[in-house]
């Protein structure tokens, strides 16, 4: 897999990848190259056994504010209407290929997070947040639609129609509790706890059934659109592929042995 050189990446002993995002004079924010490499490396990941879990964080005081306003804003005006599809088309495809990572994605999220940054962290399975990450989806702030990245798609299913309305409609930002308190974000923790809260949740998963915590997620995906007989009918189906993995006799046997389940 290629190193990415816009951003850090970095892989542990537990099965435990990293992605930090290294722009912090520019509250991270992202250029061409930082999406298409984070594009890549996620679609590059769905082939590796050796991660079982990706984190995705900020260096400084930000995650990540969007896109930057000179790298990619002000050169999108440049573009005629294919060169600006061709632009929004691969920030799309970075939303599917996080969504459709086997592996669980969790976004640690350490400070201001906006825009496309808001995004990535709704694209997330799962979101650990600094008492100090504040969250907007703020597109409208600039002329363009709150539906930005599957924001539409995703937010309503996070947090209900009502409140996503409201926060795609005003762009406006919403601190830490309040973000909780939606289920927006899963925890918040103080700053300096952070990165542990976040170190551990992720260990926890990497220790986990691989292969079940996989088709789980793939479940949760393709379910979000199914009718009550056909969700049914496909997690029974879903359980049946389960139960023929060598995790299910081994949850089973570590059970009767008294002994911690090694999952393959």
């Amino acid at each position: 897999m290629k190193q990415p050189s816009s951003f850090l990446y970095e892989q542990d002993e537990q099965g435990v990848a990293t992605i930090t995002l290294n722009r912090p004079e520019r509250l991270n924010a992202l250029t061409f190259e930082v999406y298409r490499e984070l594009t890549d490396l996620f679609a590059a990941l769905r082939d590796s056994r050796d991660v079982r879990c990706v984190v995705i964080t900020g260096a400084g005081r930000a995650f990540c504010s969007g896109g930057d306003v000179h790298d990619i804003i002000g050169e999108l005006f440049s573009r005629n209407m294919e060169g600006l599809l061709e632009f929004t088309r691969m920030t799309c495809e970075l939303v599917h290929n996080i969504r459709v990572l086997p592996q669980p994605v969790i976004a640690s999220l350490n400070g201001t997070t906006a825009g496309a940054g808001a995004c990535i962290a709704l694209a997330s399975d799962i979101r650990i947040a600094s008492e100090e990450a504040k969250i907007a989806f703020l597109f409208v702030k600039v002329g363009l639609s709150g539906a930005d990245m599957g924001a539409a798609y995703l937010l309503p299913r996070v947090v209900g129609l009502a409140k996503a309305t409201e926060l795609l409609y005003t762009g406006d930002f919403i601190g830490a509790s309040e973000a909780e308190r939606i289920g927006l974000y899963n925890r918040v923790v103080a700053p300096a706890d952070l990165a542990q809260a976040t170190r551990d949740f992720a260990r926890r998963l990497a220790r986990g059934p691989a292969f079940a915590l996989a088709k789980t997620k793939e479940m949760l995906n393709r379910e979000l659109n199914m009718n009550l007989e056909t969700a049914l009918e496909s997690e029974a189906q879903a359980q049946a592929i389960c139960m023929q993995h060598p995790d299910y006799r081994e949850a089973y046997e570590a059970f009767v042995n008294k002994r911690d389940p090694k999952f393959d």
